[in-house]
């Protein structure tokens, strides 16, 4: 992003993006609780939002670690017991909807564990260091992955404490579940379930926000 702070902290709309991810989640009734993982020198700010926009389902909020993944292994354990199913999401993807969490859980249920996706619109190359193509895939096989990622507490909780007494390091919550055998189900999301990653992604958002304003 390019700027001194860090981007879940930007403002889209007069409102940080995290804001607008948590505030969502808050009104999915389905939802129960939330838990926030945050880097070290930003717990503080996160929990003046906490206070300042007076989220309720919020029960815990965690310092997470160097990878991503050690981050999700920190909010995991922070959880409930009796939590059954994790839906696990990026603080900078604020448009996530009721009808992809319901759709989500309903098809963690059915298979343990699932992501949202979207096709690809363009045709992808597979190069070599050097830049030059080794393969085409065909494009109706290529998936955009998103979040949530959904899961049966006992399948991600298992995936997770294998990928760490192999060593293993993935690049999402499903690949870990990959390693560990899993099945894991891709169901459609939406080219608006954006993830804000960079400036043209805030006026991409903020024209989504308009929309929805109508």
């Amino acid at each position: 992003m390019g700027t001194q702070i860090s981007k879940q902290f930007l403002l889209l709309d007069g409102k940080e993006i995290l804001a607008h991810t948590v505030g969502r989640f808050e009104q999915f009734s389905k939802i129960q609780e939330i838990v926030l993982v945050s880097g070290r020198n930003d717990l503080e700010e996160v929990r003046a939002m906490v206070r300042s926009y007076g989220w309720r389902k919020v029960t815990a909020i965690v310092v997470g670690g160097k990878e991503r993944q050690d981050s999700v292994r920190c909010g995991l354990n922070a959880l409930s017991k009796q939590t059954e199913i994790v839906l696990i999401h990026d603080g900078v993807r604020p448009f996530v909807t009721e009808e992809m969490i319901n759709s989500s859980i309903d098809a963690a249920l059915k298979y343990g564990g699932c992501v949202l996706g979207v096709q690809a619109k363009d045709t992808l190359k597979i190069c070599d260091q050097n830049g030059f193509v080794l393969e085409t895939p065909e494009r109706s096989s290529i998936w955009h992955i998103q979040t949530p990622q959904t899961f049966r507490r006992e399948c991600i909780d298992k995936a997770y404490e294998k990928a760490e007494q192999e060593g293993f390091l993935g690049t999402d919550d499903a690949s870990v579940a990959e390693f560990a055998g899993m099945k894991v189900k891709v169901i459609q999301g939406s080219y608006q379930n954006i993830k804000i990653t960079t400036k043209e992604d805030i006026l991409i958002g903020a024209c989504f926000l308009k929309e929805e304003e109508k």
